[in-house]
């Protein structure tokens, strides 16, 4: 049998008296990163029937974007795997900030885009560059011959998800947008707008 605790207490030097050891050190506070559950999602257009994937919609979100999180290393080979299958691919990125993914050709500066790659046009695809102040566009969503895309309106899905989240009140537009900063030209239209807002 061992014990389970053992306690040591050595000799104190000759002369020494014993005593009760005070806490002495005062401590600062800090923060420890806590992993929360990460829940990402597809939008998928699939096949009655059969199930088959036609068209996967990604919405990109931060951690798609920061090549520091796994989450982006994920989304680079789900994205691989998606471009050498025969479904189409639409990625929607409006996000300003973080790591776009990559093209192999330029396409004009924008803080958003969108990409839609066709099964049958690959390698090339198609880019929608959209400036701050340009109203999001009605996108085609491939389906499978013979049929026509399917309009997928994107700015009134992002003015429903805003509604129903109630972000007007949730953000306040008086703080400066996050970073990375605006360029000029485009902070300049963003103060005239929010101030043109403001006054109705």
């Amino acid at each position: 049998m061992r014990p389970d605790v053992g306690i040591w207490q050595p000799q104190p030097p000759s002369g020494d008296v014993g005593g009760v050891a005070l806490i002495t050190a005062t401590p600062v506070e800090s923060l420890v990163q806590m992993e929360l559950p990460l829940r990402l999602y597809t939008v998928e257009v699939r096949e009655t029937g059969t199930l088959r994937l036609v068209t996967a919609i990604e919405v990109l979100s931060p951690v798609n974007k920061r090549s520091s999180h796994e989450a982006y290393h994920d989304y680079l080979r789900k994205r691989r795997q998606l471009l050498h299958s025969e479904a189409h691919l639409i990625e929607i990125d409006l996000l300003r900030s973080g790591e776009r993914p990559p093209l192999a050709g330029p396409v004009p500066s924008a803080p958003y885009y969108v990409t839609l790659s066709r099964v049958h046009r690959r390698p090339v695809v198609e880019v929608w560059p959209i400036q701050l102040w340009e109203k999001l566009p009605v996108l085609p969503v491939p389906l499978l011959d013979p049929d026509p895309d399917v309009p997928l309106d994107l700015g009134t899905v992002v003015a429903t998800v805003y509604e129903r989240g109630a972000y007007a009140r949730l953000i306040d537009y008086r703080l400066p947008p996050p970073p990375p900063a605006l360029p000029e030209a485009e902070a300049a239209w963003l103060d005239k707008y929010l101030r043109a807002q403001q006054a109705r």
